[in-house]
């Protein structure tokens, strides 16, 4: 069974919180791209985690974790999150998390060039968590990317970054006017943080297709959600990744395999963290309110994420480019405090009203039509079974799944591992 939990919209959704829950029914979890550029915060009994680089089931004693060949690692990132984890009593160890050899290393100097850029663009910036990903991606494409594997050969290694340092040392000096990125330094920097890993390192790919074939259940566990692709997201206001559950197999290091499900993670709202179209926002006190009541800030940056209704075009969008097969929607808890539920039900661009998801200026150009459903006003997060809610709550999902045409089976109704109603 080859399973990927995946985002609908612009990230945030509560991916952690569900591959933490639904975890417990497989036996290994893999991450498949991104960095520590976004967070997965999980509740258990053993505390409140925040995840940016290690899969969410690495808090299952008995789940094995597998960092992917589609991942950007930040060596001393990932060291202090391991040690984070470890003190609050976390066991990690190369039995339950393996780093494949193939993932590539996010140097000191990709998150230098991120930030010398996104100041050069001033008011014109991407919104960069300015943690090197788009850097890294780059350098991972112009094949001249550090990997995993490459820890292995320190001899070759050190040879190889000479060349490297002074590649980088043209655009940070030549392009940007900065002071130039010392070899010695970035070599203390990949010994000092690139040692302790070095056991967890190996054939991610190989260790897979043999669980595989040995009938283990993998969940593929994706960062961001359908809107941040690096293709058919918001462009040029993405990732620098591949976000879709298509390319787990690939990302993970099993091209070879095919998914046999795919769970797409919604909130009951709509949030975003960073630059770009975001058609249903809402602003003032209304949206103060709702930030609120979610605890809406980014779990890797800690930035005040931007808020609005559900966005019916946008998760239409998103569960088709998922290829979702079942949703879970998540902080069903949070509108609670609503006499009624606004939903974005549609788009006005240019004067005419579509539910088709526009890309480049016409999504720039597009207006929220907005209506209301009645709200429920009480406290829903004791809910374990469908009949435990109140009839506008059943109703509000129903019409969600009705709109964007996907079954909703997991409801989140709070933030605790437990708080979970299945339809």
């Amino acid at each position: 069974m080859l399973t990927s939990i995946v985002g609908i919209n612009w990230g945030d959704e509560g991916k952690g919180r569900m591959v933490d829950l639904l975890s417990a029914d497989y036996d290994i979890v893999a991450r498949y791209q991104g960095g520590n550029n976004a967070g997965h915060t999980v509740i258990n009994h053993l505390g409140k985690f925040v995840l940016n680089l290690l899969p969410s089931g690495i808090l299952r004693p008995k789940v094995v974790n597998v960092m992917g060949n589609g991942m950007v690692i930040d060596l001393e990132h990932l060291c202090g999150e391991i040690g984070r984890l470890t003190a609050a009593g976390v066991k990690i160890s190369p039995q339950n998390l393996k780093i494949s050899d193939k993932a590539v290393v996010c140097m000191p100097y990709h998150k230098l060039l991120d930030c010398l850029e996104e100041d050069r663009l001033g008011d014109a910036k991407f919104g960069s968590t300015r943690r090197g990903i788009s850097p890294v991606y780059s350098d991972k494409y112009m094949k001249k990317a550090i990997r995993m594997g490459d820890l292995l050969e320190p001899e070759a290694l050190k040879e190889h970054l000479k060349g490297i340092v002074a590649w980088k040392n043209l655009t940070v000096q030549g392009a940007y006017g900065a002071d130039p990125v010392s070899f010695d330094e970035i070599w203390s920097w990949l010994r000092t943080y690139g040692e302790p890993l070095l056991p967890y390192i190996c054939d991610a790919g190989l260790y897979l297709d043999n669980a595989e074939q040995m009938g283990k259940k993998i969940m593929f566990e994706a960062q961001l959600g359908a809107l941040r692709d690096i293709d058919f997201g918001i462009y040029p206001f993405t990732s620098a990744s591949s976000t879709i559950a298509a390319y787990a197999p690939i990302g993970a290091g099993i091209p070879n395999r095919k998914l046999d499900r795919t769970v797409g993670i919604m909130k009951a709202y709509s949030t975003c963290v960073g630059e770009g179209p975001f058609t249903c926002e809402l602003f003032g006190p209304e949206a103060d309110r709702l930030r609120e009541a979610g605890g809406e800030y980014g779990a890797a940056t800690g930035r005040p994420r931007r808020v609005g209704p559900f966005d019916v075009v946008a998760s239409k969008y998103g569960v088709k480019v998922q290829g979702a097969d079942e949703l879970a929607l998540t902080k069903m808890d949070v509108l609670s405090y609503l006499e009624e539920i606004p939903v974005c039900v549609g788009y006005e661009v240019r004067g005419a009203f579509t539910q088709h998801f526009p890309v480049g200026a016409r999504l720039d150009a597009a207006k929220p039509v907005v209506e209301t459903m009645p709200g429920w006003h009480c406290d829903i997060s004791g809910c374990r079974r469908p009949e435990d809610l109140p009839k506008a709550a059943l109703d509000y999902i129903r019409y969600l799944e009705e709109q964007v045409e996907c079954r909703i089976k997991y409801v989140s109704v709070g933030p605790e591992r437990e708080q979970y109603i299945v339809l």
